[in-house]
């Protein structure tokens, strides 16, 4: 009972990978938007000094632990933070599924360590949930919200394999490989997860509607960044999400039917 009465309102779930040049910034964002939450940072095994500057902010914070009570932030919004070291580079699925085994939040949120979504529009991703409308929210950057003009051949890819993900689904969604997806917690308890990196997109999407929950969308804003600015999902990345698309439809041994 004690625990349920100290349950954060959201878990936000952070994979990181050599984002040394962003990882303070979007902390402190995240730290000021005015939600009790808990922030669960997974270090996929950054070379690039990401690393160690995170044991030393875990140091700050718990006094040479991994968790305590971040002071960014306003002072009317708690924000905890834990900071969890995977030994070796695996993914942003493996990232996200170690994340996921620590929430306690009662919704959770998806949140890259770059600056490319704005964790200022937190509260329109958790507001379909919180009116109990949904059960998952996914954050669209192709329903309006401002963005900044890029790669074509991306959103060309981006639109065809979203596509495909809905035939297989019958969702009707517009951008299934957005970052800025938001649960119910009690969701995420009830799928399995095996892709470890960004054919975790089309995977939980699959499993979603498999599921029958409650998915909703809004529109988001999207600050994309160049390879040379880090970006790091590749054409690789897109064959392996069509194969998930099809393995989770026909080869996956918990499909429908």
């Amino acid at each position: 009972m004690e625990a349920l009465r100290n349950r954060p309102r959201l878990s936000v779930v952070m994979p990181v990978y050599n984002e040394r040049n962003t990882i303070e910034e979007i902390l402190e964002r995240v730290a000021r938007v005015d939600i009790e939450k808990e922030v669960i940072v997974v270090d996929d095994g950054s070379t690039d000094g990401t690393r160690e500057l995170l044991k030393k902010l875990a140091e700050e914070l718990a006094g040479g632990g991994t968790v305590g009570t971040a002071v960014l932030g306003p002072s009317n919004s708690r924000t905890s933070i834990r900071i969890l070291f995977e030994e070796k580079n695996q993914g942003k699925g493996a990232a996200l599924r170690r994340g996921f085994r620590e929430v306690r939040g009662e919704a959770v949120i998806v949140q890259d360590a770059d600056l490319e979504y704005a964790p200022e529009e937190y509260c329109n991703l958790l507001e379909p949930i919180e009116r109990g409308l949904a059960d998952v929210v996914y954050g669209s950057r192709f329903l309006g919200g401002s963005h900044r003009v890029l790669f074509f051949w991306h959103s060309v890819g981006n639109r065809m394999l979203t596509t495909l993900s809905n035939m297989f689904t019958n969702l009707n969604l517009s951008d299934v490989w957005t970052c800025y997806k938001a649960f119910k917690s009690d969701v995420l308890e009830k799928i399995e997860l095996r892709e470890n990196r960004f054919g975790f997109e089309p995977e939980i999407t699959a499993k979603i509607a498999k599921g029958g929950w409650r998915v909703y969308e809004v529109p988001i804003s999207y600050r994309g960044r160049t390879y040379a600015e880090g970006k790091k999902i590749t054409w690789r990345d897109g064959i392996r999400g069509l194969w998930v698309i099809l393995y989770c439809k026909f080869l996956s041994r918990d499909r429908e039917g």
